[in-house]
């Protein structure tokens, strides 16, 4: 486990405290399960994972342990124009944006600073303070790059 993962291990063993609630072995593996991560993963996608380090997780185990990390502040949940919701770790201070593509669900995630300039002064023409956003891009993969593989 990274020094990053044990980092927000610790955090929801925090926030577990504050609500009165134990770390159990199961929200542990699940929660180990999305930390190492390596892109958006859906519940059934958590759920594979976390039954391959521990036997009997159930579906809503993992969506129970997803609210929670999401309350606290280290899950953040996308829709990205599907049925099903993915996570993403969240991180204090970070922030980027998404390209979706439309057919074989890859999404990429990146920063640009021109954008977010460009929506700060959007705002305050406007009257308003940014306090928070998500963008989203939905795309087509070039012709014949499309990855139709994994999502996320």
């Amino acid at each position: 486990m990274t020094t990053d993962a044990r980092g927000q291990m610790e955090r929801f063993r925090q926030h577990l405290a504050r609500k009165g609630l134990k770390l159990t072995v199961q929200r542990k593996a699940i929660a180990e399960v999305f930390f190492a991560g390596d892109r958006h993963l859906s519940l059934l996608e958590l759920l594979e994972r976390a039954q391959g380090r521990r036997r009997g997780i159930g579906y809503a185990t993992v969506y129970r342990t997803m609210r929670l990390l999401t309350e606290g502040g280290l899950a953040i949940e996308h829709k990205f124009g599907e049925n099903q919701a993915r996570y993403e770790p969240g991180s204090e201070g970070e922030h980027h944006d998404h390209l979706i593509c439309v057919d074989c669900g890859v999404i990429v995630e990146y920063e640009d600073a021109t954008i977010e300039a460009l929506q700060e002064r959007v705002a305050r023409d406007h009257g308003f303070e940014v306090v928070s956003h998500r963008h989203e891009i939905y795309v087509r993969c070039r012709p014949g790059s499309c990855r139709r593989v994994a999502v996320g």
